[in-house]
């Protein structure tokens, strides 16, 4: 029989799109299930029962793993056991009778207004490089793009016309978002220095497409620029986009058709009431606040 895992990595792959980072962390988390197997005689990934899954997951979080990391590698094995099951490879799914470690509830990070203006209002010098790293930040946060769909884009994906992106999100779904004029200005700076032709709409300084890497690190010099102290990833641009979007009333069914979410519960997260509306609201209507 063909290899299991070789062949539900392909479906991911051209039926599903996944990305090449889904890709790899499947295939990562895969191995080591396989290589855990081995050593306890199970020698086809598909003759795993759900002891043997539960075993796996004792061990690691014997190696101290986070439940976070434990309960996506469960989720990695029960999609794989879910496709050999619809190939009739198996008859159950085992991973289903696993249950999964309980994750504590965690509200979104993201910036509070002022800090998301001190952030991108943060003067650098007027090279190319600081010119990149101003339109990538200024398009974070009016777009709430992933980092990996930012990196993604062409030249071609943005329209100045209509003052939008057309984006290539998560199992190859396209959708258009629009831009706001400040982030439209900043890309403007940008291509001036980068040149109009084709590619990459984000390059690095040998002309390659920017990595997701080199954008973590832009992000967080920028924030510790601007005398942020918190951490702040592009992630935290995407959770303030939505935040703020929320937070002035637009509706939920948009943000989650803005941030490319397939589910609305996973839209649901950012409906906590950040402090400064909180603090806003409790000015406005206690009597005995002022």
């Amino acid at each position: 029989m063909p290899d299991a895992v070789a062949q539900f990595l392909r479906y991911l792959d051209h039926e599903r799109g996944a990305s090449p980072h889904t890709l790899r962390g499947y295939a990562t988390d895969l191995a080591e299930l396989r290589a855990f197997l081995a050593r306890q005689g199970v020698t086809e990934l598909h003759s795993a029962d759900g002891r043997a899954i539960r075993a796996w997951l004792a061990w690691l979080h014997d190696r101290k793993l986070a439940k976070s990391s434990i309960a996506r590698k469960l989720a990695t094995v029960r999609s794989c056991f879910k496709f050999l099951a619809r190939r009739g490879v198996v008859e159950l799914n085992p991973a289903r009778q696993v249950r999964s470690p309980k994750l504590p509830k965690r509200l979104p990070s993201f910036l509070p207004k002022d800090e998301s203006k001190e952030l991108l209002d943060l003067r650098t010098e007027r090279s190319g490089a600081g010119l990149r790293d101003g339109a990538v930040l200024e398009l974070l946060y009016a777009t709430g793009l992933r980092v990996a769909e930012c990196c993604g884009l062409d030249r071609d994906d943005v329209d100045r016309r209509q003052g939008t992106v057309r984006v290539l999100g998560k199992g190859g779904k396209e959708r258009v978002v629009p831009v706001g004029d400040e982030a439209l200005h900043a890309v403007d700076s940008w291509l001036a220095v980068r040149g109009e032709a084709r590619g990459a709409l984000f390059t690095n300084a040998r002309g390659g497409r920017l990595t997701t890497r080199s954008v973590h690190r832009i992000v967080k010099q920028r924030a510790r620029a601007a005398g942020i102290d918190r951490r702040v990833t592009p992630h935290t641009l995407r959770h303030s986009f939505a935040t703020h979007m929320l937070g002035e009333g637009a509706d939920l069914r948009l943000i989650q058709e803005l941030l490319g979410h397939s589910r609305l519960s996973t839209t649901q997260r950012y409906t906590h009431v950040s402090p400064e509306h909180l603090m806003k609201v409790y000015d406005s209507t206690h009597p005995r606040a002022k």
